[in-house]
């Protein structure tokens, strides 16, 4: 089809690694331009103390919708990929400006609803009297801009869906650039506090939003935006929500799963976690590697079965599986190896420095198990079944992880019988995603499917 990047032929290794080291750069400077928000608050504001802590107390609430955003995408991503796949562009050009539509439609749904309830939320976490209002104006400040992460989200799953990873990387670049320069100067010149990084990464939010637009203007295939296609069709519609709100759902749990366990770390003393948390940016860099192959294999899976190439999808399950378990295996262990210099970065003290190295050492060789989780569920959603992961997932990871805070820690209160829950976690749910798509392996990937299905 002119216009598309073809997934469905071609050398699999070389056109996978392609596809996902992109989103991985993507995922880790996004990570990267965060850390410098909370860099420049923490270090120019005229409250330091107070301006860092009221915005690291809204990581939660912000997490929380990034991961709805992703979610809600991963729906377009799989309905338009498998459209392309079976080269039905009247189809892919009525997905598109669908998804466009969904994307703003839902972000203004999320920010009415987050500006009422930032207070209400803030309160119920227990945030400190001496940071809440501090906290709340960030919070609603950072919301206004939900319409334009929705859309950028939704504007690179469209873009990842005809194979094209490289542009969301550019327009990121360039979006954080003009986050960073814009924190500095509402922070130093304008000393605007915590309503500056949020208003920056708002007005960056927009930039990068803009910038795929624009991108995707200039499109000649069928992904090309027209203004005056811009409605929902029914149909694709039902599509990208069975696929994206499950998604959105699995992240969600693991979010509450975390919050969970960070409750039994809290119980440990600060020293644990302060520890804790130069632990969990390592496995954050480690996850953003291994959740690429993830995409990837949605993305492969789901041009190849729209396609009919039910061969090329067992293969493309099979390669993202050995690719992203080398690559995520080895980062995660040069991270223990070079723990306590990583660990060097974020901490002076020697015994926090040590507490993160242990924690590196229990989990970040065990995300092996969470790559195959990754993998195996997006596979399953690149061929239709996104409830399936999903449901498995509330299971064996948010249900096991609650039931070890609840009953297996009190027996083994240390921070090593905690962290343990990680690769139990991990074991158990990639255990249960490997079966599922064995037992529907036969199933889907033997006989040509219909037509470019949308809902299963």
């Amino acid at each position: 089809m002119k216009g598309t990047h073809d997934l469905r032929h071609g050398v699999l290794w070389k056109q996978i690694l392609l596809f996902a080291l992109p989103i991985a750069a993507t995922s880790m400077l996004q990570q990267l331009f965060n850390s410098a928000d909370v860099a420049v608050v923490g270090q120019f504001s005229a409250q330091k103390e107070l301006a860092l802590a009221a915005v690291g107390s809204t990581s939660s609430i912000v997490n929380l919708y990034i991961t709805i955003f992703t979610g809600l995408a991963v729906g377009a991503n799989v309905v338009i990929a498998r459209l392309i796949g079976a080269e039905e562009e009247g189809e892919v050009r009525k997905a598109v400006h669908t998804s466009l539509v969904v994307a703003v439609l839902c972000g203004a749904v999320l920010m009415v609803v987050g500006e009422c309830l930032a207070g209400p939320l803030l309160r119920w976490m227990d945030t400190p009297e001496n940071i809440i209002h501090l906290a709340r104006q960030y919070l609603q400040i950072y919301l206004l801009g939900a319409i334009f992460q929705m859309v950028y989200n939704f504007e690179a799953a469209i873009l990842r869906a005809n194979g094209d990873t490289r542009r969301p990387l550019l327009c990121l670049l360039l979006s954080g650039g003009v986050n960073v320069v814009l924190n500095l100067v509402f922070v130093l010149l304008f000393h605007m506090d915590v309503a500056g990084v949020a208003l920056a990464t708002v007005i960056a939010d927009g930039v990068g939003a803009g910038l795929l637009w624009h991108y995707l203007r200039r499109e000649t295939g069928p992904i090309r935006v027209e203004p005056a296609l811009l409605r929902l069709d029914r149909k694709l519609l039902r599509g990208i929500l069975y696929i994206g709100i499950p998604a959105a759902i699995q992240g969600m749990m693991f979010n509450i799963a975390n919050v969970i366990i960070q409750s039994g770390i809290n119980r440990l003393g600060s020293d644990v976690v302060a520890a804790s948390t130069i632990g969990v940016t390592a496995e954050i860099f480690v996850y953003y590697l291994l959740n690429s192959f993830g995409q990837a294999s949605m993305t492969f899976n789901g041009q190849n079965y729209g396609a009919g190439n039910l061969r090329r999808c067992r293969s493309a399950t099979r390669w993202c599986l050995l690719l992203g378990g080398i690559l995520s295996e080895a980062f995660a262990l040069l991270l223990v190896v070079f723990g306590l210099p990583f660990a060097g970065i974020y901490t002076s003290d020697a015994g926090i420095a040590l507490l993160a190295l242990t924690r590196m050492r229990w989990v970040l060789p065990f995300q092996l198990f969470n790559m195959v989780i990754e993998v195996m569920s997006g596979t399953l959603r690149g061929l239709g079944y996104s409830f399936v992961p999903t449901i498995l997932c509330a299971v064996f990871v948010c249900g096991l992880r609650i039931l070890w805070v609840a009953f297996v820690f009190p027996l083994m209160p240390t921070f090593q019988g905690l962290l343990l829950v990680y690769p139990a976690s991990w074991l158990a749910a990639g255990a249960a995603v490997t079966v599922a798509y064995w037992a529907l392996k036969r199933k889907l990937l033997t006989e040509k499917p219909p037509q470019a299905p949308v809902v299963p």
